[in-house]
């Protein structure tokens, strides 16, 4: 009788290969998406971060530019300053317009 463990010396390997294809797709089921999700959670957090600290350092780096060009032409140091903030916020304030206007779509 196969199934009686005394009479089938393969009955250990048989029920150790059984236990671990049994628990390697509960794993397959469960954790591997878990892990998938929780990874996609951490590098977009991530990746969203390190956006805004490229934005802002652009946005910097932007600025201090318009005013070392300002600088250059002849304009004085405060007024470049204030010229400069001028022209980024300007600039800042149009894309959030555009992006305002483009809200909602043109049917409704």
């Amino acid at each position: 009788m196969p199934g009686n463990p005394f009479t089938d010396p393969n009955w250990a390997a048989d029920l150790a290969d059984t236990i671990e294809r049994v628990v390697g797709n509960v794993r397959d089921k469960t954790t591997k998406p878990l892990v998938t999700a929780t990874r996609a959670v951490v590098y977009g957090l991530l990746a969203g971060v390190l956006g805004v600290v490229a934005l802002v350092l652009l946005l910097i780096i932007l600025t201090r530019g318009l005013q070392t060009v300002l600088d250059n032409i002849g304009m004085s140091g405060r007024r470049t300053t204030y010229v400069s903030y001028l022209a980024i916020g300007g600039l800042i304030s149009v894309g959030g317009l555009l992006l305002l206007r483009k809200r909602y779509s043109n049917d409704g």
